[in-house]
């Protein structure tokens, strides 16, 4: 074989659990910090005629009370200040507060969330994506239903969506850590946008070990997978490549309004281009061969206890 990807299937897996590990140590940190579509609150932002200070504007809220208040700078300029729930009165009280120390601003945007549709819509955006992953189990399933135990197809593809959302939510943690970056319903969204677009990418390689089995390549399952990655490996990096540059435009020029879209979904096509190369089909050839316990060794057999296994 030219390129025996295969063979480093357990340096993948290793890799996988390292990038994974360290993200559910960052969850277990830093959590992940809600947006006020899922934890409630209030989120203004507006704009001073005169220059003003970030650190400034966080010490003047802290001086009216606000201390949990979490303020983020846009590429426009504006100001996005997060907050407890406000009523009219107020958010009147605070900008008016604002103008006497900083000068006259402009209100661009305001929108409030209570906790009962806080609640909700958590509740929401989980069943929607327990919903999205069941419905691929069962679309996978009934795809490859005419191919020895089909079922193992859908749930590789399952774990590797897994794979790509813990990724994903450990590198907002992170974020979240450092940058103080919310999660929202943007964020549920490229979410859901990832899960698509990998799984796409999972199934165009499943095809092409169908493909190959049919074709009677070769009677080694392991020979037939490392041949399908191989012959679609051009094509899945050249999607993610172009979509890539779509999306690096959407987080450049489109602004802070789907930062979180632009940015999961940039985290989402990268794992995703690696699970459906380096997770999926690699999970699929060691159920065929029967060789879970080697998944749960830290490091590969070396190739002289392999070839007797």
């Amino acid at each position: 074989m030219m390129f025996n990807i295969t063979g480093k299937r357990f340096w993948f897996f290793l890799t996988s659990g390292a990038v994974i590990l360290i993200g559910i140590i960052s969850l277990v940190t830093f959590g992940l910090k809600a947006g006020i579509e899922f934890s409630s609150g209030s989120m203004i932002t507006v704009n001073f005629a005169d220059e003003v200070d970030q650190g400034q504007l966080r010490q003047e809220l802290a001086s009216l009370g606000y201390t949990n208040v979490i303020v983020q700078r846009t590429g426009e300029g504006d100001f996005l200040i997060r907050t407890r729930e406000l009523s009219g009165e107020e958010k009147t009280g605070l900008e008016d507060a604002l103008v006497a120390r900083f000068g006259s601003l402009e209100e661009t945007e305001f929108h409030s969330v209570s906790p009962m549709v806080a609640t909700e819509t958590a509740r929401n955006a989980a069943i929607a994506i327990a919903v999205a992953a069941i419905g691929i189990l069962l679309y996978i399933t009934w795809a490859f239903r005419r191919m020895p135990k089909p079922f193992r197809y859908g749930t590789c593809a399952i774990i590797a969506l897994m794979h790509d959302v813990l990724v994903t939510l450990g590198t907002f943690s992170i974020l979240g850590g450092i940058l103080n970056w919310e999660i929202n319903l943007m964020f549920i969204i490229g979410i859901l946008a990832v899960i698509g677009y990998s799984v796409n990418d999972t199934v165009v390689v499943f095809d092409r070990i169908r493909e190959n089995l049919t074709k009677g390549v070769s009677s080694n399952f392991e020979v037939v997978v490392n041949n399908s990655l191989v012959e679609t490996l051009s094509r899945s990096l050249n999607t993610s490549l172009t979509t890539l540059v779509v999306v690096l435009a959407l987080l450049l020029f489109i602004g802070a309004s789907i930062q979180n879209f632009a940015v999961v979904l940039l985290i989402g096509i990268i794992t995703g281009a690696y699970s459906s190369i380096c997770v999926a089909p690699q999970l699929l050839l060691v159920w065929e061969r029967g060789e879970w316990g080697r998944l749960f060794q830290w490091l590969p057999l070396p190739k002289a206890k392999a070839k007797e296994s």
